[in-house]
């Protein structure tokens, strides 16, 4: 058992993995949470933002008393914009859960591993091994299994997956961000205005949505403080953590662990049965994608 104490005292790069890992099991949950609120998922992921990030005003503002060192600029700029992103992904992927279920488009907004890799390619011209493009090709296939049952239902499972893949793709850019702004800024910090201009983004996303800030029941509320204590403040924190220590082309990959854990909670709690067309293609992309992560391990290994 790894105590407090015993925490502190591991290497950086350990302390990094256990963080990355403890943060991958509780976020498993959130999709499932976001289901149960029974409130549209931008509402949902705005008051996991807000009461998340009521949580961390307190430590924030204690470590900028005890640091009395101005925030770099250029760190703010990077965890404004990383909060743009995931705004867009949260809200996307939130209102795919509310259209679907909560697994398939967790799953397919976990394709981030992919559009790293071919937004290297294109844009930092960086090159790609075939075994990138092999694991590439086995997750369009297994992406084909999971929509082709529903291909012709624009209101079910096909709009919950194609919301998850436009979240992935805008997820993939808030992973890019923080590995460049944790440069610049402490976790803590990045975490908290991160979190703040995720808030805000989302807040004027409900408005231009005609959302309602009121009016949800009791046991939502309840869930939107759990989401938002339990997810946003303690699970981010640890990825934040993971992230300023790890490659984003490492923690990504082992992210993945997340739409696996969540089918299994979302059956167990919400009784949500997957098809074995689902369950194929799920399998197929998990391959897919981890093929891509050891196709660059290996090519880091090989320099």
């Amino acid at each position: 058992m790894v105590t407090l104490r015993n925490f502190y005292a591991m290497e950086n790069k350990k302390k990094s993995y256990l963080s990355l890992i403890l943060g991958a099991i509780l976020i498993s949950f959130s999709p499932v949470l976001i289901k149960d609120t029974g409130a549209p998922g931008t509402v949902s992921v705005f008051y996991r933002l807000f009461f998340g990030t009521l949580v961390l005003i307190i430590p924030f503002a204690y470590s900028r008393i005890k640091n009395k060192e101005k925030l770099n600029r250029k760190g703010v700029l990077f965890a404004s914009l990383a909060g743009l992103s995931l705004a867009i992904d949260m809200s996307m992927w939130a209102t795919g859960i509310m259209s679907s279920n909560a697994a398939m488009p967790t799953l397919t907004a976990n394709l981030t591993p992919l559009w790293v890799g071919i937004g290297g390619y294109f844009f930092f011209k960086e090159r790609r091994t075939v075994r990138f493009w092999i694991g590439l090709a086995i997750a369009m296939i297994g992406i084909v299994f999971l929509v082709i049952q529903d291909l012709y239902q624009p209101n079910g499972i096909f709009k919950g997956l194609m919301l998850g893949l436009f979240a992935g793709i805008f997820y993939g850019g808030f992973m890019m961000l923080v590995q460049i702004g944790r440069r610049y800024l402490d976790t803590l910090s990045f975490l908290f205005l991160s979190s703040l201009a995720t808030t805000v983004f989302l807040g004027i996303f409900m408005l231009f949505q005609n959302l309602e800030f009121m009016g949800y029941s009791t046991k939502a509320w309840v869930l939107f403080i759990i989401m938002g204590v339990m997810i946003q403040a303690g699970a981010w924190f640890l990825i934040n953590f993971a992230q300023g220590h790890l490659p984003a082309s490492l923690v990504a990959p082992t992210l993945l662990v997340q739409p696996v854990l969540t089918g299994v909670v979302a059956f167990l709690l919400l009784g949500e049965a997957l098809t074995l067309w689902q369950i194929t293609g799920g399998i197929i992309v998990v391959i897919g994608i981890y093929t891509v992560h050891f196709a660059k391990q290996r090519k880091n290994t090989n320099r």
